[in-house]
């Protein structure tokens, strides 16, 4: 259960580098308490999202305005902020090493093996392949830059990606035999990625979690050692263990033991599957449209390599479907006709997009996810439906 404790008691020591040995070392203190806590923070953070956090460290200078953190709390992860000033969730040690000790569980992995961080100790997928790394007592392989060769190359015996850069190294066709465990979050895969990982002898296991649950907490739609899920009343899947955040920096204390997500599942047998989040439903002329699934169903179009869905406003409609396509041929784009006839074989017809967008690529966050709030806001190429 998330520790309860409302002093403010330990210092917070914002760490503004690249990842590297010292970081790893830096949290790894804070896990064990003989260091402050620690909230990591990539090169090139803005001062307002240093000032909206107020550690009482920034690189090891005392800041006049920093506020501490509960004592139960070793590390502070900011999210990515993207629709304003980034939050805080704040993890105490026994969720991190809970949640780690989980993973190794699951995943089989033995004493000495070792993890490769090619993600950034930020975000709360870099953060854990350093803790599942202290837990399973050897060096962390760290990778400031995810470069897909030194990847291949690195000797580690488990990574942890995101679907970007799988895809990446699905496109060198090198054996991923490699590697004893690929864990894959941050963003639905394709099945076709992961049909080709496996292909190339890869052992995929996908993720599903976020920083409220230290990160993954969810291995192939089965809950990890002692998470529990259950879908609510508005169909959010809600989660419950000793793997949560203990609360929000200056928010209450997070008091459980039920955390509701903002994505919509469904549990089958035990099995989750993530449908979307509540956020990303379009409501066009009164009908509700989950964007993951029409962005799923696209996914799968031979003649498209990588795709979103968002909602875009409109007079008559309130918003309508956009599909944001990058194509797998450039000079052989498939039309919105196609797209749409495509989408009206598997789902409802009002979940056909009405509006084909295409782009080169997609704009990713930091964390390899999909920026959604960029292409909400975008223009490019576009064809609408008549």
């Amino acid at each position: 259960m998330p520790g309860r404790s409302s002093n403010l008691e330990r210092a917070l020591h914002a760490v503004v580098s690249p990842p590297g040995p010292a970081l790893a070392a830096a949290i790894t203190a804070a896990l064990s308490g003989d260091g402050p806590a620690v909230l990591p923070l990539p090169p090139g953070t803005s001062e307002h999202a240093v000032r909206a956090l107020r550690p009482t460290h920034v690189d090891g200078v005392r800041q006049d305005d920093g506020v501490g953190v509960p004592d139960d709390v070793a590390v502070v992860i900011a999210t990515s902020g993207s629709t304003g000033a980034p939050k805080g969730v704040q993890l105490s040690a026994s969720a991190l090493r809970t949640s780690a000790a989980a993973s190794l569980r699951r995943l089989g992995a033995s004493p000495g093996e070792r993890w490769l961080c090619c993600l950034p100790p930020s975000h709360v997928s870099g953060l854990q392949v350093l803790v599942r790394s202290m837990l399973a007592g050897s060096e962390p392989i760290i990778h400031e830059r995810f470069d897909p060769a030194a990847v291949l190359g690195s000797g580690a015996d488990h990574v942890s990606l995101v679907p970007t850069q799988l895809h990446r190294l699905v496109e060198m066709s090198a054996g991923l035999s490699v590697f004893r465990t690929i864990l894959l979050g941050g963003a639905p895969a394709r099945p076709s990625l992961l049909g080709r990982a496996r292909d190339l002898g890869a052992r995929v296991v996908t993720t599903y979690g976020m920083s409220e649950t230290c990160g993954g907490c969810v291995y192939d739609g089965r809950p990890l050692y002692n998470v529990d899920l259950k879908i609510g009343p508005e169909g959010l899947i809600q989660i419950a263990g000793p793997v949560l955040f203990s609360g929000y920096r200056f928010g209450e204390p997070f008091d459980g033991p039920w955390f509701a997500t903002s994505d919509l599942g469904e549990l089958s047998e035990g099995r989750l599957r993530v449908l979307g989040r509540a956020d990303d439903v379009i409501n066009t002329g009164g009908e509700k449209v989950v964007a993951a699934q029409v962005a799923a169903v696209l996914a799968e179009h031979p003649e498209i390599a990588d795709v979103a869905v968002v909602g875009r406003p409109d007079d008559e409609w309130g918003q309508i479907v956009e599909a944001v396509v990058v194509p797998a041929h450039p000079g052989r784009a498939p039309t919105l006709q196609q797209v749409r006839a495509y989408v009206k074989d598997r789902l409802p017809p009002h979940a056909a997009p009405r509006h084909l967008r295409l782009l080169p690529r997609l704009p990713l966050l930091a964390n390899g996810k999909t920026d959604l709030e960029s292409l909400r806001h975008g223009t490019d190429r576009a064809e609408d439906a008549s």
